[in-house]
């Protein structure tokens, strides 16, 4: 299959060689062409994922059009702000059978949208049976290096769904697939604010109890969010669930904990991410969540504290102990 990538940082690029791998004819698209021109003639993404080899039948390209011609699968793994915009840019490209999986996670600021709701907003609804959504514990540089790995693809058509996962499932990655693309898309998205608190515990110098509470709590308000959206919160148990939320929140390759980690180390947000270089999703993802929270009524104290901590100065030891302090109540509630 001829097969386009979207999004040239670290995950799509690891999405990328996963696809070459396994014999498909994958072009990775980014915007700059100098970056493109980079990875092709370094045969390797030296800025985003360095020391992962492009297999042959890869290509980078700044070119959309070409980039898209003939593609029977195309993935965004575009940074969840940006997504609407290049999916604007795409519609006009994309082939009228095309398979579309979203790998990218996180809520749009502004409309408040996950992104399958984004995709469906951009592209119509005649679109949704096409629609997948790739989420679960999987870090970019042991997804190139061919670490055995698991991940889910959801998707509303049984028949799309099934496709992508056999596109992707290959010795090293099992693909895993559910209808339930709410569940999926909130796991994804929310799990990165989670990551930043635990991030930030571990700067503060704090326990492995602390953290393994954190990490249930989370998970608690997470699906909390899933079944209000009309999401599966059984789903919160899987892959798309716990899995990528202990990974993000306890692996050294986490962008977002790391952001928590400089945090709770006394350093401002804007030093952190000029240091960083790269997206954590989880920044932005914290203002929109901290909205669809208040929008559906759902409690998500742990969501509450990150954003003051990111966006209002907030001391990450005083979030901590306001989190601490909270009235007592009953575990399920």
């Amino acid at each position: 299959m001829r097969v386009s990538v979207l999004g040239a940082g670290a995950f799509g690029t690891a999405l990328a060689i996963v696809l070459a791998d396994k014999g498909h004819d994958t072009s990775l698209w980014a915007r700059r062409r100098e970056h493109t021109d980079s990875i092709e003639s370094a045969r390797e993404n030296t800025r985003y994922l360095p020391g992962a080899r492009l297999p042959d039948t890869l290509h980078a390209t700044h070119d959309l059009g070409a980039a898209l011609e003939g593609a029977g699968l195309v993935v965004f793994v575009i940074p969840s702000q940006a997504t609407r915009a290049v999916l604007r840019e795409a519609r006009p490209l994309l082939g009228e059978d095309a398979l579309i999986c979203c790998a990218s996670k996180g809520i749009e600021t502004g409309s408040l949208m996950l992104l399958s709701e984004v995709m469906v907003d951009e592209l119509g609804a005649e679109a949704q049976a096409r629609l997948t959504y790739l989420s679960g514990p999987s870090f970019a540089k042991e997804l190139a290096a061919h670490v055995p790995t698991a991940v889910t693809v959801a998707g509303t058509s049984a028949a799309a769904t099934e496709a992508v996962q056999r596109s992707f499932a290959s010795d090293d990655l099992r693909v895993y697939a559910t209808d339930d693309v709410v569940g999926v898309e909130v796991g994804g998205a929310l799990k990165n604010v989670i990551a930043i608190a635990s991030g930030a515990l571990d700067g503060l110098g704090y326990g492995m109890n602390c953290r393994a509470a954190l990490i249930t709590r989370g998970l608690a308000e997470i699906g909390r969010v899933a079944a209000k959206k009309g999401g599966n919160p059984l789903t919160l148990a899987g892959l798309a669930g716990v899995g990528d939320l202990v990974l993000t929140c306890t692996g050294s390759l986490s962008r977002n904990r790391t952001v928590g980690v400089e945090l709770g180390r006394g350093r401002t947000l804007r030093e952190i991410l000029d240091a960083l270089g790269q997206v954590a999703e989880g920044v932005e993802t914290t203002r929109s969540a901290h909205a669809l929270g208040k929008q559906l009524g759902v409690a998500m104290p742990i969501t509450e504290e990150v954003y003051k901590v990111l966006f209002e100065d907030k001391p990450a030891a005083h979030a901590v102990a306001d989190l601490m302090g909270r009235p007592l109540k009953r575990e399920q509630a």
